[in-house]
Parts: C-alpha cells; sequence; structure tokens
C-alpha cells in the first residue's frame, strides 16, 4: 500500500511540476512577449484578462499542488537512495521558494494592483506608469518561478534515476 502511495505522489509531483515549468516557459518565451508588444493600454487589459482567467481549480491544483505534494514525496521516500532523496528535497524547496513564495509574495500583489485599475478610466500618462510599475518587476520575478519550476522538475527526474 505505502509503495502505491509513494508512487501516485511522486507521478503527480513530477506530473504538476512539469506542467507548471512548461507553462512558466510558454508565458516567458511567448505570452509576454507577445503581448509586450502591444500599446499600454492593450498590454494592461490584456494581463488583466489573463490573470482573471488563470484563477480557476485546475490551474491552482497544477500550479499549487506541488508546494505540498513535494514535501510528502521527499518523506515518502526518506528511506530511498540519498542521492533521490537530496534530489527530491531540494526540488521540493526549490519549488516552494521559486513557485510559492516568489508568486505570492512578489506575482500576486503585482496582479492585485493591477486587477484593482479601471484601466479605461486612466490617462495616457498613468497607463505608462502603471506598466512601467508592473511589467518589469513582473518579468522579473516570472524568470525566477520559470529557472525554478524547470530545476524543480529536473531534479525530480534525475531523482527517479537515481531510485532505480
Amino acid at each position: 500500500m505505502e509503495i502505491k502511495i509513494r508512487l501516485i505522489v511522486l507521478m503527480l509531483s513530477i506530473l504538476f511540476t512539469g506542467i507548471t515549468a512548461g507553462l512558466c516557459f510558454t508565458w516567458s518565451n511567448a505570452i509576454t512577449p507577445g503581448i509586450g508588444r502591444l500599446d499600454d493600454l492593450g498590454f494592461l487589459q490584456s494581463f488583466q484578462a489573463m490573470n482573471r482567467t488563470i484563477l480557476n481549480g485546475s490551474f491552482l491544483t497544477v500550479f499549487f499542488g506541488p508546494v505540498i505534494l513535494l514535501f510528502i514525496n521527499t518523506i515518502l521516500h526518506r528511506h530511498a537512495h540519498p542521492t533521490t532523496l537530496m534530489l527530491f528535497f531540494i526540488a521540493a524547496i526549490l519549488y516552494f521558494v521559486g513557485i510559492g513564495i516568489i508568486t505570492v509574495f512578489k506575482n500576486v500583489p503585482l496582479n492585485e494592483m493591477l486587477d484593482k485599475t479601471v484601466l479605461e478610466n486612466l490617462s495616457a500618462f498613468e497607463l505608462k506608469d502603471l506598466r512601467t510599475k508592473f511589467e518589469q518587476p513582473w518579468n522579473r520575478w516570472h524568470i525566477q518561478r520559470t529557472i525554478a519550476s524547470f530545476t524543480s522538475f529536473s531534479f525530480l527526474l534525475v531523482g527517479l534515476i537515481y531510485s532505480k
């Protein structure tokens, strides 16, 4: 029974972390550069719409699930090969800090600032100022999330190899 639970938690950890890494990579390489070409109002409206749309059960489960799953995975593999255990633990810490902490304390406050704004009521100067306060910091923190999720995913895969 424990082996089955351990396998399920490991597979969900790998799957959700991999999906998140892919989402972050796609966002960094296509979405933000693409909407970055829009004028200030178009950019801010696009980001507002995407932020409002992405907050759903599927996203929240996949994106934040590994924050807990990776630590459970580490505990369930406490008797595994020492390299496996270390890689799983590092993956958990990286994901917790790089996705959990950065998202909650850096990206979400920027998203909330944008969400509270009625963009159509702003002047061109105010739109430019809001974009300046939002875009560069959001992208900088998101790159950190992309690196953390990709590295965490990679460590899970390497840990899986050592667990054999």
